[in-house]
């Protein structure tokens, strides 16, 4: 099979998972709804369930997809930026900064709007950005990256920030739920305006990482070589950065934290189809919403009488796997 065939299977299988996933999510819940209630919705009939349908399902089903899309887009950035298949908006920090501040601005009641970005969105920005910059800096001596500073960086910054969400969290004291919500990533709360907030940074995410895709194919070969090879390497790093900060925050700013998204889906699909980045944004985004969704719908039905944080069933898939590629690299 050749390599743009295998590609187009992963596609077209990630596409059927999809449709399969968004047909689960919308058939799924405490109120039984059966297949012709939805085809009713689906050809604009209306109904009774109607809004079940469209206020509850479906848009919770949309965010989790992409809010997955931006993570694993993100992570499949971070993985080509540092050079090194165990980076992820989780472990280098960028989650954690975000939900930081986040849950900042919401404590201090932090509400303006600028480029689309609500309050909480901007200071979940700029927090990520901080965080992965510290740890960019860090991870580096002599301009050549270091796995073990990358790693211990990474977990000490987001250690931190999560102390210090945690903190806020306490002194606000709203409820528990909120707490959950914030540290274990949910989309219980999900709702259009949600959703809104996410796709156009996910698709100028997308775009922009497509648009520098040759770029980033070069930085692997080491900054001297693309440089020598025509590259902008100070440009494209900083542009490479911003987005994918971009990309985490946003999706934080909406379901707080949800880790290994960005580790798993980016590092598998480059498995599937090869390592060039033109193809490796595109499918790792598909790949990355195709996991959530699904991850979503686990978490919802493995007990019977509630339902888990979505970062739990995240988690208990991901720290396996970290495990695994670590003790792959020694």
């Amino acid at each position: 099979m050749t390599g743009l065939a295998k590609k187009r299977l992963v596609v077209a299988a990630l596409l059927l998972l999809a449709a399969a996933g968004f047909l689960a999510a919308l058939l799924s819940g405490p109120v039984e709804t059966s297949l012709r209630e939805l085809a009713d919705f689906l050809l604009g009939r209306g109904g009774d369930k109607a809004t079940i349908f469209r206020d509850l399902r479906l848009t919770r089903a949309l965010l989790a997809f992409v809010v997955g899309a931006a993570l694993s887009l993100a992570g499949a950035i971070l993985q080509g930026y540092f050079r090194n298949p165990m980076a992820d908006p989780f472990i280098v920090g960028v989650s954690s900064g975000a939900s930081l501040g986040a849950v900042g601005a919401l404590a201090l009641g932090f509400d303006i709007v600028l480029v689309g970005f609500s309050g909480q969105g901007l200071a979940a920005f700029v927090c990520g950005l901080g965080i992965v910059s510290l740890v960019y800096f860090v991870s580096q001596r002599r301009g050549v990256f270091r796995l073990e500073s990358l790693l211990l960086t990474g977990v000490a910054a987001g250690a931190m920030a999560s102390a210090l969400t945690s903190f806020l969290l306490f002194l606000r004291a709203d409820s528990y739920e909120q707490a959950v919500f914030w540290l274990l990533g949910s989309f219980a709360m999900a709702d259009w305006r949600q959703v809104g907030t996410v796709v156009p940074y996910l698709i100028a995410g997308l775009v922009g990482a497509q648009f520098l895709a040759k770029d980033m194919n070069l930085l692997a070969l080491g900054d001297e070589a693309a440089e020598a090879l025509g590259c902008p390497v100070r440009r494209v790093r900083l542009a490479f950065l911003v987005i994918a900060t971009m990309l985490a925050a946003t999706a934080v700013s909406v379901s707080g934290i949800i880790g290994f998204v960005g580790l798993i889906i980016p590092h598998a699909v480059r498995l599937l189809i090869g390592p060039d980045h033109r193809s490796l944004f595109g499918v790792s985004a598909l790949g990355g919403g195709v996991f959530l969704l699904f991850s979503d719908l686990l978490a919802r039905s493995v007990l019977p009488a509630t339902e888990l944080p979505v970062g739990v069933i995240t988690a208990a898939v991901g720290a396996p796997f970290f495990i695994y590629l670590l003790n792959q690299r020694r």
